[in-house]
């Protein structure tokens, strides 16, 4: 009976998320203060009196989930309660990776920042999107991208993150999906076509970065975006990272192999429900929590020391 602590990734994002838990515990205000050093601007003020335009910037987005997730992460962690494994959906990985012990808190906030930039930089705002493919299996998404990209240009399915859900990015095949039998075709709330192969300039800079900062082996194991397969060794945590940025993110391959794991318990820790959503769609036999605000806390509290 083990539980999984999982971390979103962008699209979790909103003005005013963990205001109440702000207020109420001292770790989440130290944690954002910290993050506010860390970056040079204040990314509390941004979360809780930003506008959407600019907490939709990836540069901006990717620090403000990170501190978010890890301040929930804390104040799970100062109630007595730890996971037995983690994983983070894209950006969530780093958050994962500070639960870990893998990265120090202040380090990862300055390198999602810069990742963030990175990101965006590779592609000019407005050229590239993402696309949710609702209801059409994996392989045929995987082969209408392979169409698109043998006559009009760069689109590839990037995150495949439970049955009848595959995220593509690039010059979108939404269209075509559509076309094919998919249900549907969500343009997702991001600015730049992460996970693609326009992303490798970004994760060559992406490597500068991470070899300015101290990355330990895992106290906790974590599973790995890149291969779905669970990652402890400093260099390769380091070198999937790396990878990440550029290529798709087996989210339905983590879930799965955490269950291997032995994982019968998953809390989603930071703002949202996206992967709670997911989990349910790839596994229905799973005991599922989340933590993102003061009702939340106190049910998934309940939840766990029910279990305990």
């Amino acid at each position: 009976m083990k539980t999984a602590f999982v971390f979103p990734g962008q699209g979790s994002q909103k003005v005013g998320m963990l205001q109440d838990l702000y207020n109420a515990y001292p770790i989440v205000k130290q944690r954002f203060e910290e993050a506010d050093e860390a970056l040079g601007y204040s990314i509390s003020k941004l979360c809780f009196e930003g506008t959407d335009t600019e907490l939709v910037k990836t540069a901006n987005t990717q620090p403000a989930i990170l501190t978010a997730s890890v301040a929930c992460y804390e104040i799970l962690k100062e109630q007595g309660f730890t996971p037995d494994i983690v994983g983070g959906h894209s950006l969530g990985e780093y958050s994962a990776l500070v639960a870990a012990g893998v990265l120090n808190f202040k380090d990862a906030v300055y390198v999602v920042h810069k990742r963030g930039e990175y990101m965006q930089e590779a592609v000019p705002l407005g050229k590239g999107a993402m696309a949710a493919i609702l209801a059409l299996p994996r392989e045929q998404v995987v082969e209408i991208c392979e169409e698109v990209n043998a006559s009009v240009g760069s689109v590839q399915a990037v995150n495949f993150n439970c049955p009848g859900q595959i995220v593509i990015a690039g010059e979108t095949a939404a269209e075509k999906m559509k076309e094919a039998g998919a249900k549907r075709a969500v343009m997702l709330p991001v600015s730049a076509p992460f996970h693609s192969r326009l992303m490798e300039p970004a994760a060559l800079r992406l490597k500068e970065e991470l070899d300015k900062i101290q990355v330990c082996d895992a106290q906790i194991p974590v599973v790995a975006n890149v291969t779905g397969k669970i990652l402890t060794n400093a260099n390769d945590i380091k070198e999937s990272l790396v990878t990440q940025a550029a290529n798709p993110v087996l989210w339905e391959d983590c879930v799965t192999e955490m269950v291997n794991f032995g994982v019968t318990r998953f809390v989603e820790v930071g703002p949202g429900k996206v992967l709670t959503g997911f989990t349910k769609k790839i596994n229905k036999d799973m005991e599922l929590a989340n933590v993102e605000d003061i009702a939340s806390l106190e049910k998934t509290l309940e939840f766990l020391k029910g279990v305990r």
